[in-house]
């Protein structure tokens, strides 16, 4: 047991019971009296003295320790400091764990936080790679249209950059160094990628995404699961509206039908559709003719 490893070590000998009782010393003992009560101590607990008292090695090891502690300036400050304040405990984790222990919300909180964190790093790292790739696509680029004493030239020029990729074998049968693409390069120093389309998109700083809490998978999610809220909510309020509509228009519809059982007046006949009071010319109705027997 050493007191550098364990500045406790022999503090716990007995309620009541010090360093200094257990030499027989008092707390203001000098070192010549220390030792002076140690030698007198120590011949007391010796085993050669004590052949046949269980544990008689134990407590003259303990002596030594305490005489030690106490002989030095630095141990006997420290000793003395641990006495009068207490000893530290250590409780261990599981203490702790007992003390306060988080709940599914808690645990929760903290794996969404750790998480969105570390993606957020991680978008960190990819933005500064991007950069630095935008960078250097760039400069080759220039170097290609304007050479090695990098001249500007007025006008813009259109060249092809291999970014990578495996080399292959082209329709033609000739060897290709790996992926290439269509840049332009303009005067003003504006570098662009030409699409299959013919269209133009200039590559620069902001074509990088930068890192972003927001696009982070948390936040991702609540954003996609509001968007599809509002949708449903904008929808729900124009179904009725499209009900109405086509309630009116079957309405005109079957207004501006013929009623079924109808017909037509034929020309040269009269409609006959139940019984209709005759009308006389002018206007005036005409009583129903009885025929004669």
């Amino acid at each position: 047991m050493s007191w550098t490893r364990s500045p406790t070590a022999g503090v716990c000998l007995g309620k009541g019971t010090t360093f200094y009782s257990y030499i027989g010393v008092p707390s203001t003992a000098t070192v010549a009296e220390i030792n002076k009560a140690y030698r007198k101590k120590s011949m007391l607990l010796h085993p050669d003295k004590n052949p046949n008292v269980k544990g008689i090695h134990e407590r003259f090891a303990r002596l030594g320790i305490i005489a030690t502690i106490l002989r030095t300036t630095e141990g006997r400050k420290r000793y003395d400091h641990f006495y009068k304040n207490g000893v530290p405990r250590w409780r261990g984790t599981g203490y702790y764990y007992s003390r306060w222990r988080p709940g599914m919300l808690e645990v929760s909180i903290f794996l969404i936080s750790l998480t969105s964190l570390l993606q957020y790093i991680v978008q960190r790292m990819t933005y500064k790679a991007d950069l630095q790739r935008i960078e250097k696509i760039v400069s080759e680029a220039k170097l290609a249209a304007w050479g090695p004493k990098m001249i500007p030239v007025q006008g813009s020029r259109k060249i092809k950059m291999t970014i990578g990729g495996n080399p292959g074998v082209d329709n033609e049968g000739n060897r290709t160094g790996g992926r290439s693409i269509d840049m332009v390069v303009e005067g003003n120093g504006n570098v662009s990628i030409v699409d299959d389309n013919g269209e133009h998109h200039p590559l620069d700083a902001a074509s990088a995404s930068p890192a972003s809490f927001g696009r982070t998978w948390f936040i991702s999610v609540i954003k996609n699961l509001l968007a599809r809220a509002t949708n449903r909510t904008s929808n729900d309020k124009t179904e009725p509206i499209a009900e109405v509509t086509e309630d009116t228009e079957s309405s005109e519809t079957e207004s501006s039908a013929p009623e079924s059982g109808t017909t037509t007046p034929i020309e040269g006949g009269a409609a006959k559709a139940g019984r209709q009071p005759a009308m006389r010319a002018g206007g005036k109705r005409r009583g129903n003719v009885r025929k004669r027997a």
